[in-house]
């Protein structure tokens, strides 16, 4: 029995859009106390709050942890296993206690980020990327 399966990817554009704000920003001396150079601060941006951003926050701090994507504030990668794994359970916890309340839309980018991150999680731990 073939199952068509649809993997909602757009949580991966929100975090390479925060990614690149996180990044333009420390570039351009975001006077949030860390050394980026010039010395030159600029408002943070407002980012809304909304349940997309939170969940893709959250994967984003997963991809950190599996070391998929540079800490933004060391610039090195940075992997650690278990803090993957806390994220990715919370998510799925989010997952359980949200059931039956979400828009489609909101459904299908949870469950996209969950599977997604699962499967990155398995392909990271069997490589002995664990820390």
């Amino acid at each position: 029995m073939d199952i068509d399966k649809s993997v909602d990817e757009s949580w991966k554009d929100a975090v390479a859009k925060d990614k690149e704000a996180v990044d333009a920003g420390h570039a351009e001396g975001c006077g949030c106390g860390h050394d980026h150079g010039d010395g030159h601060g600029h408002d943070h941006e407002e980012v809304e709050v909304n349940f997309f951003n939170y969940i893709a926050s959250m994967g984003y701090q997963a991809m950190i942890f599996l070391g998929e994507v540079p800490n933004p504030m060391t610039q090195k990668t940075e992997a650690n296993i278990r803090q993957a794994k806390f994220l990715i359970d919370t998510i799925a916890m989010v997952r359980e206690k949200t059931k039956n309340n979400l828009s489609a839309q909101e459904d299908q980018f949870l469950n996209g980020t969950l599977y997604e991150l699962q499967m990155k999680f398995v392909e990271v731990s069997s490589k002995g990327k664990i820390i």
